[in-house]
């Protein structure tokens, strides 16, 4: 395989795309020696198989604000692959949304997915539609608009969205209502519905919870644990509170938040109270953090600035791609650092993953740390498809056991004979080996 020859070739089909050309780039250079010890991938094109979705769908989506002014916004939804199940993956509401940061998310769903051993396919979808300062009635229809073009391509064999950035609780019932009345059925063709109708428990807190499920796996690699460990996490949202949970729970000490305006710092904790008051922060839609440094003392908050200047012994990017640089990467490292964990997609810049490669730093990439979110998910659509409620143990523990199952994967193709482990060449690999063969068993379709 040339990478840089594909990588050529793809450029000029997707000139621009950096987000989607990145994720390609780090799947291929570490899949490289695997895929040439099996010819018959070479024989069936793989390769240039798996790069490009199955399809791209765009459409407008026409919404009438509250003064009655109509509004026009993009839609998208990419069915990247479904070789292992339907196509799987979550909207974004938010107006950096693009073809290229979708077409890099429905990508690396596809392994994310298949490191999860449950039957789903990778796929992506949202749009450029801001949901925040708008009024109830206005998400509502938008999101109802959304669905109108939305729902014939979608459904519990097809292809289930679920939410993502811009889309939580809410929208997911606006979106779920219109297509049932579209549709005429009540199945489990959205995930995170609400619990009073078909959602999961714990599913909020999963894409958290399973990160630190997962860094747990690493730090015991190294016969540590997370009691007494110093954390700075980035981001505000579910992601950031059920890891801040999860780590606290463990013994952990979770000093940073981050959001748009800065970060706060609080030397005495991220806990109780305080966790709760993050949730509090994400649903007065000012999407900003410097509130929480009036409500609590001892706490400093850092205008414009990220959370990778403080020293820690571990740090956990769940905010957003790309949002911890090598510059990051390597003060973290200077202070310290012994474990950095992507919760958010592709959260560290390629220079930084190299930083951490280079210094033997514990490193995993976010389709293996955050694939808690839409393993859980999953077990929504199983719990829906046999009409079943399971209790918050049941799903936290499967949670947990599926999550130690991705790290031994991990652990098993990524272990390089001097006994570090290449976290993301092993998540890759896993996932590619299962797809690959998948399609290789269907023939070409």
């Amino acid at each position: 395989m040339n990478v840089d020859k594909i990588m050529n070739n793809l450029e000029k089909k997707h000139p621009g795309e950096a987000e989607y050309l990145q994720a390609v780039r780090e799947v291929l250079e570490s899949i490289e020696e695997a895929y040439n010890e099996n010819p018959q991938f070479e024989s069936a094109n793989i390769i240039e198989r798996i790069i490009e979705p199955d399809r791209v769908l765009t459409f407008k989506v026409p919404w009438v604000d509250d003064e009655g002014n109509v509004k026009v916004n993009l839609g998208y939804r990419i069915q990247f692959n479904n070789a292992i199940g339907p196509y799987k993956g979550g909207l974004r509401f938010h107006p950096s949304v693009n073809l290229s940061i979708l077409k890099f998310l429905g990508f690396e769903q596809i392994f994310k997915n298949a490191l999860t051993t449950l039957p789903m396919g990778g796929g992506k979808g949202g749009s450029d539609f801001d949901p925040k300062g708008k009024s109830n009635a206005e998400v509502m229809r938008f999101c109802q608009s959304f669905m109108l073009e939305l729902w014939k391509y979608i459904g519990p064999e097809t292809d289930v969205p679920a939410g993502d950035i811009g889309v939580g609780g809410r929208e997911i019932g606006f979106l779920y209502g219109m297509y049932k009345r579209l549709a005429g059925d009540h199945t489990g063709v959205l995930t995170g519905k609400g619990s009073n109708w078909g959602g999961s428990l714990i599913r909020p807190e999963a894409t958290g919870y399973g990160g630190i499920y997962f860094a747990k796996e690493m730090l015991k690699t190294n016969n540590e644990t997370f009691k007494g460990k110093t954390i700075s996490i980035s981001g505000f949202g579910n992601v950031a509170w059920g890891a801040a949970l999860k780590a606290t729970e463990l013994g952990g000490k979770v000093v940073t938040i981050s959001g748009p305006d800065g970060y706060v710092y609080d030397p005495e904790g991220i806990s109780d109270k305080k966790i709760e008051y993050m949730l509090e922060l994400r649903s007065s839609n000012e999407d900003i953090v410097k509130p929480y440094s009036f409500a609590f003392e001892g706490v400093e908050f850092h205008e414009g600035k990220c959370p990778w200047e403080v020293k820690v012994d571990i740090a956990l990017p769940c905010a957003t791609q790309n949002e911890l640089t090598g510059d990051d990467a390597k003060k973290l490292i200077q202070n310290g650092v012994m474990l950095v964990a992507e919760i958010s997609n592709m959260g560290c810049t390629p220079q930084a993953v190299e930083e951490f490669h280079k210094n033997k730093i514990l490193f995993a990439p976010g389709k293996a740390v955050n694939a808690g979110g839409v393993a859980t998910s999953g077990l929504e659509m199983t719990q829906n498809s046999m009409k079943l409620r399971w209790n918050s143990k049941e799903v936290d523990d499967r949670l947990h056991e599926i999550m130690c199952n991705i790290h031994e994967q991990c652990v098993k193709h990524g272990k390089r004979e001097d006994g570090y482990v290449d976290y993301v060449k092993g998540a890759n690999i896993a996932g590619f080996l299962k797809v690959a063969n998948s399609m290789l068993d269907m023939g070409v379709i």
